[in-house]
């Protein structure tokens, strides 16, 4: 059930990093100076870009930093399964391995004998 959890919380972040980023790309470049407008109002279009950027941006850290946690925890969840594994293959192929008994030796038929 767990599992089932981390995988969607992965597929979730993934959805939501990709949103982000969509965002981020179509803010696009900075708005470009345009001569007739006074200095005040360009710095305040770039403020403004810049603003918008810099919380897509920390939103964007926080979701990665979210989807490593995720992924460290599957990752984990994964040596876990893979130990476990190890282990059964261990026991498994000690059940299959044939007990080494000393071998006795054959016991000789006594030698009958030759009536003349």
């Amino acid at each position: 059930m767990t599992e089932i959890n981390i995988s969607k919380n992965i597929y979730d972040l993934q959805k939501e990093i990709q949103q982000l980023q969509s965002e981020l790309d179509d803010l696009g470049d900075p708005a470009v100076r345009i001569p007739e407008l006074i200095e005040n109002s360009n710095l305040i279009r770039l403020n403004e870009y810049l603003i918008k950027s810099d919380q897509k941006k920390t939103d964007l850290i926080s979701i990665y930093e979210q989807y490593s946690k995720s992924m460290g925890i599957l990752l984990s969840s994964v040596f876990e399964i893979q130990a476990q594994l190890k282990e059964i293959l261990h026991e498994q192929s000690s059940l299959i391995e044939p007990k080494s008994k000393p071998k006795s030796k054959p016991k000789s038929k006594p030698k009958s004998k030759l009536k003349k």
